[in-house]
């Protein structure tokens, strides 16, 4: 048997029992009555589903591959909106690395200024050094008045 034939010798539908949903509230606080009626034809029910998506109420169509009705300004406008929020997204994306950086150059700086007193204080110290060992030497060679 196909599976997407129909023949007019066909099992009746059957009726089911269906329990109403409780009521919850949206997002916005409007509380919706979704109880649908007590029992639901399946077919019908079937039937609705897909004359909805051929046919419909132009208000079930929204979304973003249905913008095709929209006036050619808005979606102008909606893409420069788009491309500015981008370029925005960018902008910051941009602006991080260049603290990052401005911050990277600063450490580097302190770095150099440290190594360098450092370098400096051994330099003195080699210099007290020599100089220390320059009047111990000043006393060598009282021999050599001969």
């Amino acid at each position: 048997m196909p599976l997407f034939t129909r023949h007019a010798d066909e099992v009746p539908v059957q009726e089911k029992e269906v329990d109403p949903p409780k009521r919850r509230s949206t997002l916005f606080g409007r509380n919706r009555d979704v109880s649908p009626a007590s029992t639901t034809n399946t077919r019908n029910t079937t039937q609705t589903q897909n004359s909805a998506g051929s046919g419909g109420s132009p208000h079930r169509r929204s979304g973003l591959l249905h913008r095709r009705d929209e006036d050619p300004s808005i979606i102008a406008a909606r893409e420069r909106v788009m491309g500015a929020e981008a370029a925005e997204r960018d902008a910051d994306r941009a602006l991080a690395a260049a603290k990052h950086a401005v911050r990277e150059a600063r450490e580097h700086i302190k770095r150099l200024e440290r190594e360098a007193a450092e370098e400096a204080r051994l330099a003195r110290i080699k210099q007290d050094q020599a100089k220390s060992m320059t009047k111990r030497g000043k006393g060598l060679g009282r021999h050599d008045h001969i």
